[in-house]
C-alpha cells in the first residue's frame, strides 16, 4: 500500500534498531516521518547517513534530537510537528521505541559450577585454561552451538535493581507511550483511522537475569496498549504491541549475556537466524495499511516462530 504524504509516522526512539527500520520502511511507502531521537553529538555521523535515506525516498523528514521522556521536550515538539502538518496533515502512526532502561541484577549471582568444559579438556589431555579460551574464541567467532561451554556472562557484584530503577525504566519504556498518545490526540494530529504500536519481548513472559527491570516497563506497556485499544477506539486509534525475537539492535547489545541469548535463539528459531528490524518494520507497515484496521488491542508476535519451538537445530 502507498500512502499519501499527509500522512505522517511518528517515530520515538527512532535512530536505529526498530526506529530506525520502521521510519525508513514507511518512507519507502510514501509516508512522511517525524523521528524523535536522544544521541551524542558523536553519533550523528553515523545516523545522519540513515536519516538520508528516508530523504532519498522522496518522502518528508522531520527530525529532533531531545529527551522523548520529558513532558515539556514532547509538547515543543509537538507543537512544531503540528504547525508542520497543517490542515491537511495527520498521523496515521505512532511507534514508541524508547530502549532506556536499567539492566542489573536483584541480588548478586551465586554461579553454578560448570564441569564440562574441565573434564572434557582432562579427557582430552589438555590444559583446561587453553581449551576454556578455544571455546571461548569459538564462540565468539559466531558458532552459537558452542554456547553451552562457552564462559557464562559476567555479571556487576556491586549494583543492584532498586525501586527507583524500576520506576524510570517503567515510565521509559512502558508509560512513556501515554503522553504523546493524549499529546497527538490533544491537537487533534491523529489521522481519522490511526494506528499505535508498542515493542515488547519475550521477556514479558521468561524471566532472563538482568531483565527484570525492563520486564516490567514491557508488561506494564502491552497493559497500557489494551487501555489505550479500548479508550480511544471509539476516536479511530487503534493501538497494538510488536514481540520480536531476538534481535540484533543496539539496545540487546546492552543486555548482559546477549550473545548467549542470540546463541540459543539461532538454534531455537525453525527458521535458523535471528529477526532483523527489518522483519519488524515490515510487520509495522503492514498493520498501518487499511486492511489491518481490524486488529486492535492485540500483542503480535514476529519471530519466525521462535517462541513455538522446543527444538535446538
Amino acid at each position: 500500500m502507498a500512502f499519501s504524504s499527509d500522512l505522517w509516522a511518528v517515530i520515538l526512539g527512532g535512530s536505529s534498531g526498530f526506529g530506525l527500520a520502521t521510519a525508513q520502511r514507511l518512507a519507502e511507502q510514501g509516508m512522511s516521518v517525524c523521528v524523535v531521537h536522544r544521541d551524542r553529538r558523536a553519533a550523528l555521523a553515523r545516523i545522519e547517513p540513515e536519516f538520508e535515506k528516508i530523504r532519498s525516498t522522496g518522502a518528508k523528514l522531520l527530525t529532533f534530537n531531545t529527551d522523548a521522556l520529558v513532558a515539556e521536550k514532547r509538547s515543543e515538539v509537538l507543537d512544531e510537528l503540528a504547525q508542520t502538518l497543517g490542515s491537511e496533515g495527520r498521523v496515521r502512526v505512532l511507534l514508541h521505541s524508547v530502549a532506556f532502561g536499567n539492566l542489573k541484577l536483584l541480588v548478586p549471582e551465586r554461579k553454578p559450577e560448570r564441569k564440562a568444559a574441565r573434564e572434557i579438556a582432562a579427557r582430552l589431555g589438555v590444559d583446561a585454561e587453553k581449551f576454556q579460551q578455544a571455546v571461548d574464541e569459538v564462540f565468539e567467532a559466531g558458532h552459537p552451538n558452542a554456547h553451552a561451554l562457552a564462559s557464562p556472562p559476567d555479571y556487576s557484584e556491586k549494583h543492584f535493581l532498586d525501586e527507583d530503577d524500576f520506576l524510570r525504566t517503567i515510565h521509559a519504556m512502558g508509560t512513556s507511550l501515554l503522553g504523546w498518545v493524549q499529546g497527538l490526540f490533544e491537537r487533534r494530529l491523529f489521522a481519522d483511522d490511526a494506528r499505535v504500536f508498542g515493542l515488547t519481548s519475550e521477556g514479558n513472559e521468561v524471566a532472563w537475569k538482568g531483565y527484570a527491570a525492563v520486564a516490567a516497563a514491557k508488561v506494564s506497556l502491552e497493559s497500557l496498549a489494551r487501555s489505550i485499544a479500548t479508550e480511544f477506539a471509539p476516536y479511530g486509534v487503534r493501538c497494538n504491541v510488536i514481540q520480536a525475537g531476538i534481535t540484533e539492535t543496539p539496545a540487546l547489545a546492552a543486555i548482559p549475556g546477549s550473545d548467549h541469548m542470540k546463541a540459543q535463539a539461532r538454534l531455537r528459531n525453525p527458521l535458523g537466524r535471528l529477526t532483523t528490524p527489518r522483519d519488524v518494520a515490515n510487520v509495522i507497515a503492514l498493520l498501518a495499511t487499511d486492511e489491518a484496521a481490524w486488529i486492535n488491542g492485540d500483542v503480535i508476535r514476529v519471530d519466525g516462530g521462535e517462541h513455538i519451538s522446543g527444538i535446538s537445530q
